[in-house]
């Protein structure tokens, strides 16, 4: 189970977030302001906010612009991640992908499993590395972003959680994970189990 380290410091990362959808503004973001919100509350900064259209292309030009940035360690996404055709952002982002992260769809699911019940597996929500950027879509409610944030990213986007943490992967100068005392040290993510 992860926990925070009490001797680890917390490092505040650049992230950037992303709303897919046809119809809203600014006005009406509510999942946007959700994560903008959460994140800034946890301490990181918000460097740049941007809503497009299901739009493939204009999708993945956004993310693309951003995942060269040395000032964004971090994409969120929210929204196009059902099944409808105008859903696309799984189609947008996993070829920038230079690794997928499977367990964070696997685990966004398995939480949002106890809300929505089975219709759960209609959610294609994707993680994955671009260029050493961080880039999570989720489902593009308010509910399902604070699902994604609260029972994953928070923790997971913070460099005191042990035994392992993102941090170290994005930003190379962040503290590597230490391991817990009696147990050898995480390779964050190329099995780091107990």
């Amino acid at each position: 189970m992860a926990h925070v380290h009490a001797g680890a410091s917390f490092v505040p990362l650049g992230i950037a977030v992303l709303t897919v959808s046809d119809t809203r503004g600014y006005d009406r973001d509510g999942s946007g302001d959700l994560l903008s919100e959460r994140l800034t509350e946890a301490g990181h900064a918000l460097v740049e906010r941007r809503i497009v259209p299901d739009d493939v292309y204009r999708i993945r030009a956004v993310v693309s612009k951003w995942v060269v940035r040395d000032d964004i360690q971090v994409i969120l996404v929210n929204g196009g991640t059902g099944f409808t055709p105008r859903d696309t952002t799984p189609e947008a982002l996993m070829p920038l992908f230079d690794k997928a992260v499977e367990g964070y769809g696997e685990l966004f699911r398995h939480l949002s499993l106890a809300s929505v019940g089975t219709s759960t597996i209609q959610s294609r929500a994707v993680g994955g590395v671009a260029n050493r950027t961080l880039i999570f879509a989720m489902p593009g409610s308010p509910k399902a972003c604070a699902t994604a944030w609260d029972g994953i990213l928070a923790e997971q986007l913070d460099a005191r959680t042990r035994p392992c943490n993102f941090v170290a992967m994005v930003l190379p100068e962040a503290p590597p994970c230490a391991p817990r005392e009696g147990q050898s040290t995480p390779d964050h993510g190329q099995g780091a189990h107990p």
